[in-house]
């Protein structure tokens, strides 16, 4: 299974983001969507799982949850869009991934078996942080991460 993994889109839904996200068979959005339509593009693709960002937590996109659990060909994701407020403890909890944005910075961290992935910001360009979103496929009970740059760095 391949789930892909995008944030930070801030109304802003770029077609190389479309392009890398086609094939998955899930997305999930972690927040600071900015534009509801953003999802109905999202899930001409794949079954979409979005969160709400600090951005959204008013207006078009204040609908979405600010957490989210989800459970993945056998893994169990936990969502939150700024992954300094995680207030549990992921291994208790039973979590296989901690998903994240807000930082607009990509990053793949394993921590005692649990995997912490932010996908960078897909949306626009926050000083000379990279445009990105990320994928993890899943075979078995292997989880095999990757960030996949959308545009070159500035």
């Amino acid at each position: 299974m391949r789930i892909g993994v995008i944030s930070d889109t801030h109304g802003l839904l770029r077609p190389e983001a479309l392009a890398a996200l086609t094939g998955a068979d899930h997305i999930l959005h972690a927040g600071d969507v900015g534009d509801p339509d953003i999802l109905t593009r999202l899930k001409a693709i794949a079954p979409v799982t979005a969160i709400q960002g600090n951005i959204d937590e008013h207006g078009k996109c204040s609908f979405l949850p600010p957490i989210e659990i989800i459970e993945l060909a056998g893994a169990t994701f936990y969502m939150l869009h700024d992954g300094n407020q995680l207030d549990l403890d992921p291994i208790a909890a039973g979590f296989s991934v901690v998903i994240s944005g807000h930082s607009h910075k990509p990053s793949i961290d394993w921590r005692k078996g649990i995997l912490y992935f932010n996908p960078g910001s897909a949306g626009p360009r926050r000083f000379h942080l990279p445009i990105s979103i990320g994928v993890i496929d899943i075979d078995g009970n292997t989880l095999r991460p990757a960030i996949i740059p959308l545009l070159p760095k500035a």
